[in-house]
Order: structure tokens, then sequence, then C-alpha cells
């Protein structure tokens, strides 16, 4: 192994934030890591395995919550090789640079699904199986898969392919991943770093769905973060029981498939939940002993403010990790009196970073609430004033660009939009307005395309949620612009009450309104039952805009 962090340390890099006033870019200010060398050929499946400690093969790696049953590791790896040596039996032809469709919800097959295919070079695609059947045409129009794995609900809704679809949750399924009398090993793939591992599709809240492709490298190289990064962090104090995560994340998209091989390589126990509901994820808490959950925005609301919460014993949560979306300074302080010993630490990611870009390492760190937590291992960033193009030095605000091993290929069957998204140096425009502070923390305003612009202001709706959502009276809440002939837009709040609540629209506006400038005063509000969301908890605003002008008639 040697040595690959891209960090460069020299007079110029501000030991406290990382920014280098001489190339006005921002650097990690992690330790550097240890990564294989990019030319070693070798697969996400094999290095994530590799650094599997041999104390897990006694432990469980994955537990479905719904029918409580448990896969150890030893049955996992085993499982692995049976379905990697029958896919290669079965379908002679599937080779590497293939893509493969899937569509399934959170089960114990998957994990095993993902590790088979990755260690044949195939291109994993998995996708939301509630996708409708136009949103399925266009995934396959732009991965051009030439075989799916499904389960039976869903499979008749998937074009025809070259080799098929195979169902999931099919007695044939099953005596693939458990055919133990076949003796013979896999035969050995050898793949480039280089070389494609998955497509995994953004979320789509401003436009189209769009497919991000991302090497075994980009993933190698976030995986060897964690894993190094947390056992720098561990040298003092040794874990004494096997930890046990909670997945409510959709393992189809990026947090949830990265979280996943994430827990893997660390030998940890996973709690999978095929559907979410509220009161079933703190039934597995009590039931499991949780230790850890990736959570949404959302969800910390929900603990935070949720009676629910009460009937349980949650004591053994000691870490959440959000993401998805900015987690407001205030949700998380009111979450820490809730909960005072389970820590919350943030992250930022995009598809296009591969997940995660920054985050938060430590007691310390977890303390900045509001922030998004310090750059990544290996990553170097810029904030660029959107107007000028100029890069900015810290505390000031502009778009977020990132650079580093474990940003994507590009966009699949889009040249357009991947020209647009990476430059010419292979820096991503991120699309989010953020800062730095004068210690190297990363901040999100809001996203740049969802700004209202009020007269000759920008209003981040990301800040009048968070307000919104310090309001006891208030379960959730989102704000768009809406079409103002004076103006040009106001904000606009869409709010779910709290059940037995009659709290009125203009006791809305004027709890915003005590609290901010006066051009950021909500100057609209409609009540909803529930915020349309994507399924890592990011509001699906276009819906919202739509909803509203379709109905901008009535009086709200």
């Amino acid at each position: 192994m040697t040595n690959h962090s891209q960090t460069q340390h020299n007079d110029t890099i501000d030991p406290n934030s990382g920014f280098c006033s001489q190339t006005r870019t921002f650097h990690s200010l992690r330790p550097n890591i240890l990564l294989p060398p990019p030319s070693q050929p070798l697969s996400l499946t094999d290095y994530t395995l590799s650094l599997l400690p041999s104390t897990a093969v006694t432990a469980t790696v994955l537990i479905d919550f719904a029918t409580d049953t448990h896969l150890s590791y030893s049955l996992f790896l085993r499982q692995i090789k049976s379905l990697t040596s029958s896919l290669q039996s079965l379908f002679p032809s599937l080779s590497k640079g293939h893509v493969a469709l899937i569509l399934t919800p959170s089960s114990l097959h998957v994990p095993v699904l993902y590790f088979s295919l990755l260690s044949l070079g195939v291109v994993i695609a998995p996708a939301n199986p509630l996708s409708s059947p136009s949103e399925l045409t266009h995934l396959v129009q732009l991965t051009k898969p030439v075989i799916a794995f499904a389960t039976s609900s869903v499979a008749n809704h998937i074009p025809n392919l070259k080799f098929g679809t195979v169902i999931i949750d099919s007695p044939r399924f099953i005596s693939l991943l458990n055919n133990f009398h076949n003796k013979s090993e896999p035969c050995r793939v050898e793949l480039s770093q280089s070389d494609s591992a998955a497509i995994l599709f953004s979320s789509g809240t401003t436009g189209r769905v769009k497919g991000v492709e991302l090497t075994h490298r980009n993933f190698i190289a976030l995986i060897g973060g964690f894993y190094h990064i947390k056992h720098l962090t561990q040298e003092q104090q040794e874990e004494e029981t096997q930890p046990v995560s909670l997945f409510t994340l959709p393992l189809f998209h990026v947090f949830g498939f990265f979280m996943l091989v994430r827990a893997i390589a660390m030998g940890e126990t996973l709690v999978l939940m095929q559907r979410f509901d509220f009161e079933g994820m703190l039934k597995a808490v009590e039931r499991y002993g949780i230790s850890y959950m990736p959570v949404s925005p959302p969800l910390v609301v929900a603990l935070a403010k949720s009676e629910l919460v009460n009937k349980y014993n949650v004591s053994s949560l000691k870490l959440l990790g959000c993401g998805g979306a900015p987690l407001g300074k205030e949700v998380a302080e009111s979450f820490s009196a809730r909960f005072p010993n389970t820590e919350i630490v943030q992250g930022y990611g995009l598809t296009e970073s591969g997940g995660g870009a920054a985050r938060m390492v430590g007691d310390d760190e977890a303390k900045r609430h509001g922030s998004v937590g310090r750059l990544a291992e290996s990553m170097v960033a810029r904030i660029v004033d959107p107007v000028t193009g100029e890069a900015l030095p810290p505390g000031q605000k502009g778009e977020l660009w990132l650079k580093g091993p474990t940003i994507m290929k590009g966009y699949v069957g889009d040249e357009k939009a991947t020209v647009e998204t990476l430059d010419s140096e292979g820096w991503l425009k991120t699309g989010d307005l953020c800062y730095f502070d004068s210690d190297g923390f990363l901040y999100i305003v809001d996203r740049l395309k969802e700004l209202i612009k009020y007269k000759a202001y920008q209003v981040p709706p990301a800040e009048l949620e968070h307000l919104l959502h310090t309001n006891p009276e208030i379960v959730d809440a989102a704000v768009i612009p809406y079409p103002d002939e004076d103006a040009g837009q106001i904000p606009m709040a869409f709010v779910v009450r709290k059940p037995g609540s009659n709290i009125t629209a203009s006791q809305v506006m004027e709890f915003v309104a005590k609290q901010v400038s006066p051009y950021k005063k909500i100057r609209r509000v409609s009540f909803i039952n529930s915020i349309p969301k994507s399924p890592a908890g990011k509001i699906l605003r276009r819906e919202l805009v739509n909803y509203a002008q379709s109905s901008g008639s009535s009086k709200l």
C-alpha cells in the first residue's frame, strides 16, 4: 500500500482552516491515509473484504427486522462465492462493464447481490422499486442494462433485456445463493480500479433523474478514508461490544449504499428495515440494542418531538450520522436536550461525490451544530462566487466546488450535464451555496437553484424551514418560491401541524417575522398533511411549487 493522499502542506496553507491563499483552495485537515496504488487491479468487493477484521467471522452481519432472520459473516461470504459461481455458470456471457438494473426493497439478499456483481465487474444500477413505468423506461434508456434483478412484484414492469430478469424472492435465486455443494471457486475477474462499479441515481429534486457513474476507485477511496480515520480515532477507546447499526435508508441511495459497504468493512452488524415506520424503528432500537443509525434531518426532528419515543428504551443509541439535507442548529440542540447521551455527527456529500465529502469526527467536532464537519481526507474544495467566478476565502459564501478521488466519472448518457457539472480540471460544481469558517468547518446555506429571489434579495428556504421546525405546534415544514407581481417571488411555507394544533397562517407568519429581516418574512402559508420527500429525506420542492401554482387562486 502506498500513501496516496493529495493533501499538500506548505507555508501558504492555513493550519486552522486548510485555506491556501496562493491557490484559493481549501485542503483537508484530516491525516494522510493509506490507499492502494491506483494502478493496482482491485475490485470494491476484494478491498472491502480485505479490511474485514478476523473476529467478524463469528459475528452477525445482517438482521432482517421484519422476520428477525440473522445472517452470519461466514454464511455471507459463502453466499457471495456461491452466487458469483452460479451467475458465471448461468450467464457465461455476462461480463465486465455490463450493467445490471436492481429493483428491490432492502433485504438480506441485496448486499450479497451487490458484492457478487461488483466482484464480476458488472456495473450495478440499483433503483427505487417504486419507480413508475415511465421512470423505469427512462432509467433503462440511460443505463442500457443487459440483466435485471428484481422482486416478483415489480419484475413485470421491466422491459425485455438481453439476459432477462432474475426474481430475487424466488426459490431459484435462494438456490443460487446456497449452492454450496459446488466446490469450484468462481473464475477471478481482473478489474482496474478505474472501471465503473455503480450507476447511482440522483434524487432529481430539481429535474429529471440522472445516472451518476462511480468507479471502484471512488468507493475504495471513500471506504478507505472511513476505515483508517476510525482506527486512528479509536486507538484509545476499544469498543467493548459488537456495534449494531439500524438501516432505515434505502440501499439504492448513495448514502445507504456506501454506509452498507462501510459497515461491512468494519465488521459491524446491520439491521435492515424494508419499510420505514417510526414506531418500528423505535422497536428495533430497543430489541437489538442499536448503537448507530444513519438518519436524515426529518427523522431527527421526529425523534426530538415525538411522544412515542417515551414508550421505548432507546438508551443504547450512541451515535446518529445525519446526511441528505442540512440539519438546523435549533433541531440539533433540541435533539441533544432530549438525548444527552446520543451524539449527532453531520456529514455532507452528493451522489456525484460518492457520498461523503465532509463529515464530523469525534466529540469536539460534533458540538459544531449547524456545520456538516470538515473536508474528507484527500478532498480539496473551493468556494466560488456564482457571479464573478472568483474563489473566495473563509467566511464568504459561494458555490462549493469539490475535487478528489471519490468524484464521479460523469453522468451516464448525458454529456451536456457532465460538462456543465465537471470542469476540465476535475472540479465538481455542487450547486450548493456554502462557506467554510476559520476552523475549516463547512456550512451549507442552501441549494443555489432553490434560493428565493425576493426583490433584490436572495432568501434561503432552509433557513426559514429550520426556524419553523423550532415551533412546537409544527411537525414539519417546507418553504418554496411563489410568483409575485411586485416582488418577483415571495417565500411561501407549507406547514404540517402537530396533531391537535390549531395554529393559523397568520400565527406562522408572525412567528417567523419576529426572528428574521423583513425581506425573509414568509408571506403565504398552506397547511398540508405531509411534506413530499425523496427517499433520502430531501424536500421535493418541485412538487410543492406545482401544487401551489395549480391551486393559486385559493385563499390560503
